[in-house]
């Protein structure tokens, strides 16, 4: 379609800061390709000022909107129902506003994250060791989540304040533990950054890289620069590395297929999109 009309559906992604994020560009390129009559828009309400946003969503004003930092505890805390996913992480990056006035939450970070490792760390099995999670907040809790449902037998949360690592791991609970960082990648199958450090080039998150197996997968969530600090002294350890942006990509999927009914249509390159959009090369 060229245009949109009054009947458009439409979507959109709410944080602060909002002007970063790649979400418009993956899904209107989707919608685009698609011929909908949608749009996916960014929204960015004060500090506070969330529950007032998604209160007056209710009742169908829009389809949904995908949430980000820092809104994605309080996405769960404003829902009347919740997907096991979202529940276990105690954080919701997805909220559908249903006509009959209800609001339902679900989490597909932790989709994202599986789907990223399967493609660009193949054969990786969730089940076959420890994992590591940098952070706390709620991309950690939705990883967390994720992992757990997985099988991953020993799912440690690292985090510089330590009491948020002790509530994200009381919260998800199952297999999940708070550590210190000294001993924490010891035998991991998979370290996770879950924090903003590494963002716009800056130093990552601080990890012993020394002290991981060989086998071991490092994933980044962040993903400007694609080639994170982090993700650099992986490979010059030699560890296979996963980036943000297919993490990105691969959560917005299930996003888009609740927003507007149908898969993203396969033909569309939003990588190679997205990737323009930061100024990055493959």
């Amino acid at each position: 379609m060229s245009g949109i009309t009054g009947a458009a559906l439409v979507a959109g992604i709410v944080g602060r800061p909002v002007t970063h994020s790649l979400s418009p560009v993956l899904h209107n390129a989707w919608i685009a390709a698609a011929g909908l009559n949608a749009a996916y828009v960014p929204f960015a309400p004060t500090a506070g000022g969330f529950a007032a946003l998604a209160e007056g969503l209710r009742g169908g004003v829009i389809r949904g909107v995908n949430v980000t930092i820092p809104f994605k505890e309080d996405a769960l805390a404003c829902a009347d129902q919740a997907s096991e996913r979202a529940r276990l992480a105690g954080a919701a990056n997805l909220l559908l506003f249903r006509h009959d006035g209800t609001i339902f939450a679900d989490n597909t970070d932790g989709l994202g994250l599986l789907a990223a490792l399967a493609i660009q760390a193949p054969g990786f099995d969730p089940g076959a060791g420890p994992a590591v999670i940098l952070g706390a907040g709620g991309a950690a809790r939705g990883a967390a989540a994720a992992l757990v449902l997985a099988g991953a037998p020993d799912v440690r949360i690292v985090n510089r304040t330590a009491d948020r690592a002790v509530a994200l791991a009381a919260d998800v609970g199952g297999t999940v533990r708070a550590v210190g960082a000294e001993g924490a990648l010891k035998g991991a199958n998979v370290i996770v950054n879950a924090t903003s450090l590494g963002l716009n080039g800056g130093p990552g998150p601080e990890a012993d890289l020394s002290a991981a197996p060989d086998a071991a997968v490092v994933m980044d969530m962040v993903y400007k620069p694609l080639r994170t600090e982090l993700i650099a002294r992986a490979r010059a350890r030699g560890l296979r590395t996963v980036d943000g942006l297919e993490m990105l990509i691969r959560q917005a999927v299930p996003s888009f297929e609740a927003f507007f009914g149908v898969a993203p249509p396969a033909n569309v390159d939003v990588r190679a999109l997205a990737l323009k959009t930061i100024g990055k090369s493959a």
